[in-house]
């Protein structure tokens, strides 16, 4: 496909936004359910399973969000100063409005303190707010955006044997998480109390997740069976990984005397290894999803406009979701039969709705400085 034929709208990102912009928001309807006050790690009993299996199957998002904007920027198709020019009216504005709307508007259904008030202003010059911790994911995306004027000269002479090589040396980097717990001190070629830059340090993280989506930009274009071929095994493998890390670590902890699962902070930031987005296993899931995704091409038709129109505003539903999210759940969880129904229903109606509010907010004069 000729990107520059169509430099506005790629029909399978279009779809992929969408998607992962629901994915990210089931994950987040599913902390409710493991994270606590008292307790930073507490699953009600029987919650262990339910969580397993639905957080982790949607813990590609991050990585799709990564791999469906790469797709589009890399390598640059002009100038350093007009990439950052747009970048910052698209991405960073908007931050930087919802970073202080966080810091300073109460969220529905949560405490809130003259401490957190007169701290927040100061905290934001840092770091995002306690109460958007899903504001991390843009620091990230900007960091990623820093370093792809720089990389792109490079992947543009880089041969495939050259892109496949990066690739498989960034996959054994997603390993690292898992071998720390084999170390005695937690370091890891080269890193000590003095030095966090290990050997992999310069070819680890999301930059992995920008050459692969040029990688299946460039050199993957296989047919429906061929894709789900591969595809369907490679998922449910990651997949595997992810979900059997959460619930057999839980199993480890055992449960409480009224059958709850109890852990503290270490226990809730172990327990977590395998959602990590920068796993092979998650790493596996959204080299999975991407590619059958990358076969989607309906552009016509009710549920194609609806899609493309999620897809606009979905920078905007990100931003702003966690909003919605903590009012929808105080509101409407106790109506909801089970775990399941209610992640997805919390999850579902807050989607419909953080989609109807950036839908509206873009309509005002430079509403695409607050949603993007």
């Amino acid at each position: 496909m000729d990107l520059k034929a169509h430099p506005q709208r790629i029909v399978f990102l279009d779809y992929l936004r969408a998607f992962a912009c629901l994915t990210v928001i089931i994950v987040h309807s599913s902390e409710f359910f493991y994270i606590g006050s008292e307790h930073p790690l507490t699953i009600a009993p029987g919650d262990n399973l339910w969580v397993s299996i639905f957080d982790s199957m949607f813990r590609a998002a991050v990585p799709l969000f990564v791999m469906a904007s790469s797709y589009l920027l890399v390598p640059l198709q002009y100038d350093t100063a007009t990439f950052f020019r747009r970048r910052f009216k698209r991405v960073v504005i908007p931050f930087i409005i919802w970073l202080i709307l966080y810091a300073f508007v109460p969220q529905y259904g949560t405490s809130w303190s003259d401490t957190a008030a007169c701290n927040n202003p100061f905290g934001i010059c840092f770091n995002f707010p306690p109460v958007a911790g899903h504001l991390w994911f843009v620091y990230m995306l900007l960091g990623v955006y820093l370093l792809m004027p720089i990389i792109s000269p490079w992947i543009k002479t880089l041969t495939k044997r050259g892109e496949e090589t990066f690739i498989a040396v960034w996959a054994l980097t997603t390993l690292v998480p898992y071998l720390r717990l084999l170390t005695i001190d937690g370091y890891l070629y080269g890193e000590a109390i003095w030095n966090e830059f290990s050997l992999f340090w310069y070819i680890s993280g999301y930059i992995g997740y920008v050459v692969l989506a040029h990688y299946i930009r460039t050199y993957i274009d296989w047919s429906w069976r061929k894709t789900l071929a591969v595809a369907v095994p490679v998922f449910l493998a990651g997949y595997a990984i992810t979900a059997g890390w959460f619930y057999g670590y839980a199993e480890t902890i055992g449960a409480s005397e009224n059958g709850a699962i109890l852990g503290d902070m270490q226990q809730l930031g172990e327990i977590e290894i395998g959602w990590r987005f920068c796993t092979i296993n998650v790493a596996m899931m959204a080299f999975a999803i991407f590619i059958v995704f990358k076969k989607f091409t309906c552009d016509k038709g009710a549920v194609w406009k609806v899609v493309s129109d999620i897809s606009r505003v979905s920078y905007g539903m990100y931003l702003m979701h966690i909003f919605i999210l903590t009012a929808v759940f105080r509101l409407t969880s106790g109506y909801f039969p089970s775990t399941p129904a209610c992640i997805f229903g919390v999850a579902i109606i807050t989607y419909v709705i953080t989609y109807l509010a950036a839908k509206a907010l873009s309509f005002l004069p430079g509403g695409k400085y607050i949603v993007g």
